[in-house]
C-alpha cells in the first residue's frame, strides 16, 4: 500500500513567545503562539494595538529573536531562494538609488548578473505600471509608487514566503484600494506564501484565506477564521453579503479585545 503523502506546512509556528527585559520587569508580548501556514496560502494578523502582531512577524522574519518555541519556513529542495523577503509600513527604498535599482538590490545581494536583474525588475515594474518611472529617484515619486517599489522588490527576489507589516497603512484610502487590488492580482499570479500584518478588518477580509484574530497582550491566538469569498477578488468583493457577515463576525470578539486593551494602559 502506497504511503500517502505528508504536505508539510510552508511557516510552522509552535508555541512561541517573547519576552522582552524591561525597567519594571519582564514584559511579555508574545505568548504560547502556534499556527500553520500552507504553500500558496494568504494569511492575515489581526488584533488590537500593543497585541504582538509585527513582534510575531519579526520573530518570523529573522529580525527578532525568539524567546520560547520556535518558526520555521520550509525551503524548497535544492532552493537557492532567501527564505522570506519583508515589506514594511514604512516606504523602505534607498533614496539614493533609483527606482530600478531598487527593485533589483536584492538580486544584487544574490549575486545575480545586472544583466538578468534588469530583466527581472523590468519586468515587476511593468506589472504594476513603473515602467516609465525606472530611472526616477524616490523622491520624484508619490508614496503609493514607492509602496509598489517596496513590494516588488519583495516579490523580484522570489522568496520562499512573503512577511507584510502593514504595507498598506500609510496610504491615504484611495491608493490604498487600487493597491489592494494590485496586491490580489499579483497574488493570483504568483501563489506567494503571504503573512499580512493589518490593523483593517476589512483588508484582512478582502485579501486573506483566513485571517488570524490575536488577543490583547500578552498576545496569543483568540480565533481563526476561514474566509470562504470566491477568488479572484477585487473591491466589489466587499459589496458582498457574506462580506459584512465575516467582518461583524470578527469585530464581535476583536472589540472586546480593543475595550481590553486600552483598559490595561489606564
Amino acid at each position: 500500500m502506497d504511503t500517502p503523502t505528508v504536505v508539510r506546512p510552508k511557516i510552522s509556528a509552535k508555541h512561541v513567545g517573547k519576552i522582552y527585559d524591561t525597567a519594571d520587569g519582564p514584559f511579555v508580548a508574545v505568548q504560547d503562539f502556534s499556527l500553520d501556514v500552507a504553500e500558496g496560502e494568504f494569511v492575515c494578523i489581526v488584533g488590537p494595538s500593543g497585541c504582538g502582531k509585527s513582534t510575531f512577524l519579526r520573530m518570523a522574519a529573522g529580525l527578532e529573536s525568539i524567546s520560547s518555541g520556535s518558526i520555521n519556513i520550509e525551503a524548497a529542495p535544492d532552493s537557492d531562494k532567501p527564505a522570506n523577503s519583508v515589506v514594511f509600513q514604512e516606504y523602505a527604498v534607498f533614496p539614493w538609488k533609483t527606482v530600478i535599482e531598487n527593485v533589483s538590490f536584492g538580486l544584487q545581494m544574490r549575486g545575480i548578473s545586472e544583466k538578468e536583474r534588469t530583466q527581472v525588475a523590468r519586468y515587476w515594474l511593468d506589472r504594476v505600471g513603473l515602467t516609465k518611472f525606472a530611472n526616477y529617484y524616490p523622491h520624484q515619486i508619490s508614496g503609493g509608487m514607492k509602496q509598489r517599489v517596496s513590494i516588488i522588490r519583495a516579490l523580484a527576489n522570489d522568496p520562499e514566503v512573503l512577511l507584510m507589516d502593514e504595507p498598506l497603512g500609510a496610504l491615504d484610502a484611495q491608493t490604498r484600494v487600487v493597491l489592494q487590488e494590485e496586491l490580489l492580482r499579483i497574488w493570483e499570479e504568483t501563489r506567494k506564501t503571504v503573512l499580512y500584518i493589518t490593523h483593517s478588518l476589512e483588508e484582512a477580509v478582502l485579501l486573506g484565506d483566513r485571517v488570524v484574530l490575536m488577543s490583547a497582550q500578552p498576545g496569543g491566538i483568540l480565533d481563526i477564521y476561514h474566509i470562504d469569498l470566491p477568488r479572484p477578488r477585487s473591491f466589489e468583493t466587499t459589496t458582498l453579503a457574506r462580506f459584512s457577515e465575516y467582518r461583524a463576525l470578527i469585530w464581535e470578539k476583536l472589540s472586546a479585545e480593543v475595550t481590553r486593551a486600552m483598559e490595561m494602559q489606564e
